[in-house]
């Protein structure tokens, strides 16, 4: 099974929503940049490992911001210009946009709680 390119979904980043969007062009170009797989971060995201770097957190939400549609100088000075007071909440980004890449049916059910089904 591959990653949906269509599991997009919204984050406030930077004091605006942001669309993000994970596919595999986006994984793989994180897993060509270090040496932790996505599964292992995910694993230190979800609190099963060490806990995650910092710099993996923040460029898998610049990628997300990429895949989301941003470009690619224009999300990485997005994030880098968020200050440390910001990476918990990125963690939490990252750990979301990676849940939804690997799940995107929680957006269809998250929906249907928010309308009633």
């Amino acid at each position: 099974m591959s990653v949906l390119s269509t599991a997009a979904y919204e984050e406030e980043i930077g004091g605006q929503s942001r669309r993000l969007v994970l596919r595999n062009r986006e994984i793989e170009r994180f897993e060509a940049q270090y040496d932790v797989g996505i599964f292992a971060l995910w694993d230190q995201l979800s609190g099963r490992g060490p806990a995650p770097q910092v710099r993996h957190v923040r460029d898998l939400v610049a990628l997300a911001l990429i895949g989301g549609g941003m470009a690619d100088r224009a999300a990485d000075q997005l994030v880098a210009d968020l200050g440390p007071d910001h990476n918990i909440a990125l963690r939490q980004i990252a750990f979301r946009a990676l849940g939804v890449a690997f799940i995107p049916s929680v957006l269809e059910s998250d929906k249907k709680k928010r309308d009633g089904s």
